[in-house]
């Protein structure tokens, strides 16, 4: 208890501290929902309903949770940021906020059924809070990364501490499992990766061009230009490119005409089909339609070394030939579940992307039923 307190009275202070700060950044685009409904409870009150209470961070985390969130008639689901809240506000029937910043927690969380975090949102006063107010504290779809795991360790004291208050985690894998314990948790077991058994329907239907259509799915700064220079001279192919921030949209636009004008390539985006040479994909929700039709995806947040890849499940899904760069720290546990991926140097992207790649494929799936049982389901 006394160390709870220490904890809420040093996030009080940094906030206090922080207030200028995310002023300034509720004004960007980016963060003008998610701030001021975080930092400062504007619109975002508390559930109505005692509910199953489940906790996401992101866009893809909060998809993952369908196969889940189906079962129940109701549910209340809070996520972190935008991308997050549009794909939640997705589920008829969930009633969606933003989780508030840990101090105000304690006074904007009611009693709830069960509460169920995803993956490595570990927020202690959501746990705290929780385990007085809701019958089970559950974790699911847990992991700890390669390159995360020694800095939890450097903290294995707070985590200690935290899972305290986690009555049951569910972990992706054995090692995710080990990690869990070493770090201190209690009562793991092992149920796989619930993004394993998502399902990706089209919304819409994109016919499909006589050339061979290259997807770049999911970029990030530098990527563009990596794949831009693989494609060049690339004979009877489309390429489509498509970043992984909207707020990136403009800036790759430029890109693009830029390098289409210098090599004589038609350039148009997404809005006017897929006729021109190279594509923009300028808004969110398409990647799935166009992974549907595609002959070759390229995953982008894998060939720089600070993002740590992007799930390839979605393409293996629609047995697609897919090409990885070597940075998918982040993602082992889900590239573990494909078979037939190809991880390369981005030197090695011009060869590869004329090559004759055998398609992906989903080899191993997640249990959920274990998961549900515990919900009481």
């Amino acid at each position: 208890m006394g160390f709870n307190i220490f904890y809420y009275v040093f996030a009080l202070f940094l906030y206090i501290l922080s207030i200028p700060f995310l002023i300034f950044l509720s004004f960007k685009s980016k963060y003008r929902h998610s701030i001021p409904a975080r930092f400062f409870l504007i619109k975002n009150p508390p559930f109505k309903e005692k509910l199953n209470y489940f906790h996401s961070c992101s866009l893809g985390e909060t998809k993952a949770l369908k196969p889940i969130i189906e079962k129940f008639e109701k549910v209340n689901i809070s996520v972190i940021t935008n991308t997050g809240y549009e794909e939640a506000k997705k589920y008829t029937n969930a009633d969606v906020r933003f989780l508030p910043f840990e101090i105000f927690i304690p006074f904007w969380l009611k009693e709830c059924k069960n509460l169920v975090v995803v993956e490595a949102e570990l927020w202690l006063m959501l746990f705290v809070v929780a385990k007085k107010r809701c019958n089970k504290t559950i974790l699911i779809n847990a992991r700890i990364s390669d390159r995360s795991y020694p800095k939890y360790m450097k903290f294995r004291w707070f985590y200690k501490h935290l899972f305290k208050y986690v009555d049951i985690i569910f972990a992706q894998s054995e090692k995710d499992k080990q990690r869990l314990i070493n770090l201190g948790a209690k009562n793991v077991k092992v149920a796989g990766n619930i993004k394993s058994i998502a399902e990706f329907k089209v919304t819409k239907n994109y016919p499909k061009p006589k050339e061979r259509l290259i997807i770049a799915a999911s970029t990030h700064p530098n990527e563009e230009e990596i794949i831009l220079s693989a494609y060049k001279n690339t004979k009877n192919s489309k390429l489509v490119i498509a970043p992984r921030h909207p707020e990136r949209f403009k800036e790759i636009e430029k890109l693009i005409e830029n390098f289409a004008k210098q090599n004589n390539y038609s350039f148009n985006t997404i809005d006017e089909g897929l006729d021109s040479d190279i594509i923009l994909v300028n808004k969110l929700g398409e990647l799935i339609n166009l992974y549907a039709i595609s002959d070759l995806v390229i995953l982008g947040g894998s060939f720089v070394d600070n993002v740590g890849g992007h799930n390839p499940l979605e393409v293996a899904y629609f047995n697609k030939p897919l090409i990885s760069g070597k940075y998918i720290f982040n993602q082992h546990s889900l590239f573990d579940m494909v078979e037939n991926y190809n991880l390369i140097d981005k030197e090695e992207l011009k060869e590869y992307i004329n090559k004759n790649l055998i398609p992906s494929k989903i080899k191993n799936k997640a249990n959920i039923d274990i998961i549900l049982k515990e919900i009481n389901v």
